[in-house]
């Protein structure tokens, strides 16, 4: 019971987070992507489903004996059995030497998280330069 607690609880303290921080328009996808991704989660029991068709084209089909057991506490292999299958982590990712299977959830994250650097980043360089006519809305 300790692990759904706990989860629920992290989910509960980054959505406040992101709710005190809502000024910072590139964390709605932040928002969204944590959304997506605990949606997800709490649909499959706890777990976040992986594609093994995902796992197998980079090349991490290593990893399906691992989920079949439910190695870790957050990833299990998906099935037929799996809810919001869709939500789940069936994108692969092979960039750069970065291997992964991601969620369109973690597509949310990455795209909030770049968005609100890029919004600090030209809010410093607007306070340091005086009032720059850039609009980031969305």
């Amino acid at each position: 019971m300790a692990g759904p607690a706990a989860k629920a609880l992290v989910v509960a303290l980054v959505g406040y987070g992101l709710w005190a921080n809502a000024h910072l328009r590139g964390l709605w996808f932040v928002g969204l992507g944590l959304a997506c991704n605990a949606l997800v989660i709490f649909a499959n029991r706890g777990h976040m489903p992986v594609s093994p068709e995902a796992l197998y084209r980079v090349g991490l089909e290593s990893y399906i004996p691992k989920l079949q057991q439910q190695y870790d506490a957050v990833h299990t292999l998906m099935d037929e059995s799996s809810r919001l299958w869709f939500l789940g982590d069936v994108i692969p990712v092979k960039v750069l030497g970065y291997t992964n299977v991601i969620s369109l959830g973690d597509v949310y994250l990455m795209v909030g998280i770049a968005l609100t650097l890029l919004e600090g980043a030209l809010e410093a360089k607007r306070k340091r330069q005086g009032a720059l006519e850039i609009d980031l809305r969305f």
